[in-house]
Parts: structure tokens; sequence; C-alpha cells
């Protein structure tokens, strides 16, 4: 794996991985967005032939990710599960039971419909709007259903998007990847599911995108 990129935001210490999250080094805490654990035994329950060897892949990035980083907390910036419980979300339970002392930090998604006792039986704090700490940093899934003015000192990080960049070569030829856009006011995270599609973002001056390429962070604007 590359060594993490550096980026400083309001004097935190960010560390870019080239798997799809951020380490904050002065929290201990590891971002990261749409996970969607359980997608592909969602699509495998509606016929389609998804293998679950997907779920495995991203469960283990993840693990990877906290042996690296050693985090005390995650913070899940949304769809951390993609829908009604499954096998796989059970795969995920016996998962965490084995990690107990990781603080896991929820703000709700659209596709995070699991109940209420789902998740306090897996040990997972969730916030339905707005967690905002430190007066640093706020975390929401969809900015655009939610007003951010009340947290006008804060730098959010958001999910939700899944955004990527084209990046063209010569000719007509371009090539889409998964990226961290940041804005003045918020960074879109990239999906941590590599079972995702990607929405194209358009960065105007003063904006800056990182995209992940064959398992490395480039900047791109």
């Amino acid at each position: 794996m590359q060594p993490p990129v550096p980026y400083s935001i309001q004097q935190q210490n960010l560390w870019l991985s080239s798997e799809r999250c951020i380490f904050w080094e002065e929290e201990k805490a590891l971002i990261l967005a749409d996970l969607h654990f359980g997608k592909t035994g969602h699509f495998r329950k509606s016929g389609i032939p998804v293998p679950q060897a997907v779920y495995k892949q991203d469960l283990q990035r993840l693990i990877q990710q906290i042996q690296y980083f050693q985090p005390q907390q995650l913070i899940v910036v949304g769809d951390l599960f993609h829908s009604r419980e499954n096998k796989e979300l059970e795969l995920f339970r016996k998962w965490r039971h084995d990690l107990p002392d990781i603080n896991i930090k929820l703000i709700r998604g659209n596709h995070d419909i699991l109940h209420d006792q789902w998740y306090q039986q897996s040990n997972i704090t969730v916030t339905d709007n707005i967690l905002a700490l430190n007066n640093l940093f706020g975390f929401v899934h969809d900015p655009e259903e939610t007003d951010l003015q009340t947290y006008s000192d804060h730098y959010f990080f958001t999910g939700h998007l899944h955004p990527g960049i084209r990046i063209s070569g010569q000719g007509r030829q371009s090539l889409s990847f998964p990226c961290y856009y940041f804005t003045s006011t918020h960074c879109i995270l990239p999906a941590f599911s590599e079972f995702t599609g990607l929405a194209m973002v358009s960065p105007v001056k003063g904006e800056k995108v990182f995209a992940i390429v064959d398992k490395k962070v480039m900047q791109f604007h």
C-alpha cells in the first residue's frame, strides 16, 4: 500500500489513504463513508449473482486500515450498511465483537435502515443528522438535506455522492477514478466500498481533488 498522503485542515493533520478513508491524527479517528456492507447479499436475495467475495474484500480492506492506523474510533459518514439484516451483517457482527475497544460512530445514511436495537447490540453509536466534534469538524451524510449554516465555523466531511474524477488522455480516451473532493467548506469522501458507481465532480478554482489510481493517491486539481 502506498503511504498515506498528508493534508491539513483547521490545523489538524489528516492522512489520505489509497484505500478510500482518512485518518485524523489528533483524534486517532478513521473517517470513511459508504461502506454499504450487506449490499452483495441484498443483490443475491434479488436473484442477482454477485459473489460474496466482494463484501469480504471490503471488510478485509477495513481490517487492514485499522491494523495500519491503529485508530481508537471509526467515524462512518453514512451508509455503513445497505439494507435489512442478512448473513453478511452477521459476519460483520462477529468481526465487531472481535474489536470491542474501537468506538464506532455512525452518522445515519439513507441506507442505514436497521432497527436501533441492532446498532445497540453491535455497540455502534448512531447520530441521525449532524455530528460536530471539537468545534472543528462536522460530519453529515447528505449535505443537501441539511442546513449547515448553524455550523459555519466547522469544516464538514460528507458522503452519499460517491465522487469520481474523469481524467482524459490522448485523443478522446478518458478514465474515471474515485476521489477525495475538497471544497472550501466540506470534503466529499470517496465510497469505501468498491462495489459502487461514481458521480463525476467538476472542481473549480481553489478546490482540490485527490484521485485514487492503481492504489495510489494522486492530486489532479
